[in-house]
């Protein structure tokens, strides 16, 4: 299962409860979170370079004139090229995929039931929003962790979206072991820490629920070696002890 899959599984309704309502007829699903791919009905299809590019930006950046769109996309053309590039992209879009873009000329849109897989994380897992309860799958943990914005993309425009996804991965992943600490699935909350970690390895937050996570488990050498490894990498990388607030999670009898 998809992680597009798995986050339309668990989207929630407006009462809060995940949707069960099947997908409509010549639904356009948009997937940005580790590989770009776009599906209709289920079926993967194939898109220019050019295109995929194109809605990208209509699915992340706030409607803009079609102006600011062309500068963002062909940065290094003249306007009119630009502008030419951008007419041109609309028109295959538009040509290759009926009913994918709104019919409104400026600014151009997404059709409003598109489904992009990176407006259900935030729906989903934002940990200010309607969280889901414990019990979390391991396969929920790891395609959270893996869930990257469009890795090898390095567009100016894209960099914001890309470091706000990451950090949300991170706060929902340890929002997910938190919430498994406090119902007792201690080995469900190692594993969302570990994937928070590797996200960000030296965020201490990360590490203190990782070591909860142990001690909770009865694995307190497991909490030292966290511990340990933290110390040396803050002390080598940027010359900082972790703070006394995690050591003293294991110099507590």
């Amino acid at each position: 299962m998809t992680l597009l899959e798995t986050l339309e599984r668990h989207h929630p309704r407006g009462d809060g409860t995940p949707s069960t309502t099947p997908p409509r007829t010549g639904a356009w699903r948009l997937q940005l979170l580790g590989t770009w791919a776009l599906h209709c009905d289920g079926v993967a299809v194939q898109v220019p370079h050019r295109a995929q590019r194109l809605l990208t930006a209509l699915a992340l950046l706030d409607p803009r004139p079609r102006s600011y769109l062309a500068g963002q996309l062909w940065p290094d053309s003249t306007e009119e090229q630009a502008a030419g590039n951008l007419r041109n992209c609309i028109w295959k879009i538009s040509h290759l995929f009926p009913d994918l873009l709104d019919r409104q000329k400026d600014p151009v849109l997404l059709r409003r039931d598109v489904v992009v897989d990176v407006h259900l994380l935030t729906a989903v897992f934002d940990p200010a929003g309607a969280f889901p309860d414990p019990p979390y799958t391991k396969e929920s943990i790891e395609l959270l962790g893996k869930a990257e914005l469009l890795p090898g993309w390095y567009d100016d425009w894209l960099l914001h979206d890309q470091e706000r996804t990451r950090q949300l991965r991170v706060r929902a992943l340890e929002r997910m072991a938190e919430l498994s600490l406090a119902a007792g699935h201690a080995a469900t909350a190692v594993d969302a820490a570990l994937a928070a970690a590797a996200i960000e390895p030296l965020r201490e937050s990360a590490h203190r629920l990782l070591m909860q996570g142990h001690l909770a488990a009865g694995n307190r050498a497991s909490a030292h070696r966290v511990y340990d490894r933290l110390h040396c990498r803050l002390g080598e990388e940027l010359g900082i002890l972790p703070s006394p607030e995690l050591k003293s999670l294991i110099a507590s009898p």
